[in-house]
This record gives structure tokens, sequence and C-alpha cells, in this order.
């Protein structure tokens, strides 16, 4: 999809930390109305670069130029970032589990009458945004009480309380489950068709980058390496993304790597059962068990909110 109006163009974006040059003259052109993938390694920048257009890091710690909606854009808080329609929603959420649905939609922005919040109008437009959202929740619940596919429902009604223009999601379905993902790049496909909402996307699954994307940014060791444009006659080829993205052909995705002979046991762990901290009746871990030997590399896999964090944190103490 391309409508030539193009909306943002980020132009020589270089970011330094130290001595790390975590971007290097990078360029970002995204057409109005289009939903446009960011894709790269693990360490190659594209968070780095929402960052700078958020103004999570703020102007005058980069070089480089941001074209937003026709005017040059010197952003040096989140606060002016989205008072131009720009929303970034990060892979960790930023809710508050103790507030209700309604509460997290409007904090900061709270619907207020005589400088006394309106709890009927907050609740009124909290329903209006969750219908938008296709959320049936009532937006009293407490966000703690609803699943993580729901929560980021929650983080875009939020955007959507802020007139959004560009919306832009750092890894949205990595903690979520194939059918809440289905659902969430459903409602970015609603929000470009019926609202015209831009979206900017970072994800490492490259299945959905085929599946949602009109064109493809390609970021590697913080430079921009090329862009891919896709059509209905011309989809994704993602053998070529792959080789962008890495630098090199890839011959085996998936290569065999022989398993080592595990040492002597150095931790075991046995029916380790983690209640929440400020709610003794809620159990996050469950009778888990974990053995690790010499020389192994143990991982723990699961999606967000399943527990892994809660249990290596008490583990370590």
């Amino acid at each position: 999809m391309s409508s030539n109006d193009t909306i943002l163009t980020m132009e020589n974006i270089t970011k330094t930390f130290g001595p790390v040059k975590a971007l290097t003259d990078v360029n970002l052109s995204v057409d109005r109305g289009e939903i446009h993938a960011i894709c790269g390694e693990n360490g190659a920048g594209k968070s780095t670069l929402m960052n700078v257009l958020s103004g999570v890091y703020p102007y005058g710690s980069y070089s480089g130029k941001i074209t937003f909606d026709g005017k040059e854009c010197k952003y040096h808080t989140i606060n002016d970032s989205e008072a131009d329609g720009i929303v970034i929603i990060h892979q960790e959420l930023a809710l508050s589990p103790f507030l209700s649905i309604a509460e997290n939609i409007f904090i900061g922005n709270e619907q207020a009458k005589g400088g006394v919040i309106d709890w009927d109008k907050t609740r009124a437009e909290a329903k209006k945004l969750l219908d938008r959202v296709g959320l049936p929740e009532d937006p009293d619940t407490k966000v703690m009480d609803i699943g993580v596919g729901k929560q980021q429902l929650v983080e875009i009604a939020k955007a959507l309380s802020k007139d959004v223009k560009l919306l832009i999601l750092d890894e949205p379905t990595a903690a979520l489950n194939d059918e809440d993902s289905a659902h969430l790049l459903d409602l970015v496909r609603q929000l470009r068709d019926e609202q015209g909402v831009t979206s900017i996307i970072i994800t490492h699954k490259l299945n959905e980058v085929a599946a949602i994307a009109d064109n493809v940014t390609i970021i590697r060791d913080g430079s921009t390496v090329g862009v891919m444009y896709v059509t209905p006659e011309t989809p994704l080829d993602q053998e070529e993304l792959i080789r962008k993205m890495v630098g090199r052909p890839l011959h085996n995705l998936y290569p065999n790597h022989p398993s080592n002979t595990p040492g002597e046991e150095y931790l075991r762990v046995e029916d380790w059962t983690v209640h929440h901290p400020l709610d003794a009746e809620r159990v996050i871990v469950d009778h888990a068990n974990i053995n690790v030997h010499a020389g192994e590399i143990v991982g723990l896999a699961g999606l967000m909110g399943a527990g892994r964090t809660e249990m290596a944190m008490s583990i370590f103490g």
C-alpha cells in the first residue's frame, strides 16, 4: 500500500550511548495510512529508533531530522510526541495492575469537570474506546484481573483516547498466544482501514510481517540496509528479508546442535510455589520444578504473566 502521502520521515538519525553508536544515519519513511514493519536482529537498533521518534530520547541527544505530518519535530518528552498524535506501546506494558481499565485509559488525561474527576464520563468514554478495540470488558474491572492479550487492547484503547495518528507497536505479540495475536493484528488492520491510523510495528515474527505489513524497513547493526515494498502482485520474500537482516544467506534456519552430556547437578528446585506479594491467596508459581546441571543453558519459557520472572527472582532471593 502506498498513498504517496508521507506522514513521517526520519533522516540521518544517529544516536550514541557513550562510545557505542546505536544508530548511524538511519532513514525511515512512512506513508499515511500504512502499516510499516521494522525488522532486524536483536540489538539492531529498532526500539532505539522508535524511542528517538517518541521523545523517550529527547531532541539534542541524537542527530538527524524528524518530520511528522508536515512539520519538523523536536520532541523532548513523550508528552510532546503524544500531543502530535504519536503514541508508542512498548513490549512491557505501561499499565497499573491495581487500577481499573477506565482509570488506566485516562491516567494523566483524566475526564474532569471543575477540577473533579467525572467518573460517569470516564466510564462512558472508556466503554466507547473498549468497543472500538473489540474488548467487551467492564471499565471498572481491574487490569490485574484480565489477561495479557486484553491488556494489549487496553493499551490501544488508551492510545485512541489521545487521538492517535501514528501508533507504534514494539513486539506487540511477543507474549500473546495465537488467538490473541490474530485479534490484535486484525485490530491494527481495522484501525488503518476504518479510522486511518498509521502504524509502525516491530516484530521478530516474520509470518506476521508477511501477513500485515504494507512495507518493511530493515535495520542491521544500527543502519538502514533496505526497504521492501509489498503489493498484492509482489508479496514479501521472507528469505530475502532474512538475508538483509543478517547480512548473509542462511542455508539452514534451524541447524542441528549436538547435545552435550550434562555434568553434575548444580541446582534442584521442587514443588516451588510463589504467592503474590500483595495478595497471599493468589498463586503465581504453582509447584514448579527445575533441575540445572553443569554446562547446561536452561531457559524459562512462557507468555508474559506466566510466572517466569517471579520464579527466578524468588529462587535467587
